[in-house]
């Protein structure tokens, strides 16, 4: 199966906007989850790791956005490395799937419609990142 690389493009530069606006969505998050009561309740140490892999996560979604965006020919170049790092962005989206539906206790999500679709529209831009990203992948397998 032949990937249009015009097409493949469009959909890695749409794919870097949206993990840009992720991040920028994802500042959010502590309030509306209630990071701050929920972490009192823990040791110094915990939540200073606890903030520290929060940034990591935000860090690395946030760089992944711009790699795609400014970076975009680069991904699909048919190098190597474009095939490595496409294929390491494609398992972390792929990943953060299945944390989502098989390691998150779902009794502790939030309630309400707009906590459902923000919900769903997550795991929408999570599937779609997936997708993009072994697209990706698969089209520098194709070119090496």
């Amino acid at each position: 199966m032949e990937i249009n690389q015009g097409l493949i493009f469009l959909l890695i530069l749409l794919a870097g906007i949206f993990q840009v606006v992720l991040v920028f969505g994802s500042i959010a998050i502590p309030k509306v989850l209630k990071w701050k009561t929920e972490l009192a309740k823990v040791e110094v140490l915990i939540k200073q790791m606890f903030w520290t892999y929060a940034a990591y996560i935000l860090v690395i979604n946030l760089c992944f956005g711009l790699l795609s965006v400014f970076a975009v020919a680069e991904l699909l170049n048919g190098s190597l490395m474009s095939l490595l790092v496409c294929g390491f962005i494609a398992v972390y989206w792929i990943s953060r799937i299945f944390i989502q539906f098989l390691y998150f206790d779902r009794r502790e999500f939030p309630m309400g419609i707009w906590h459902r679709v923000a919900e769903v529209i997550l795991i929408i831009l999570f599937l779609f990142l997936s997708i993009v990203y072994s697209m990706a992948f698969f089209y520098n397998y194709q070119q090496l």
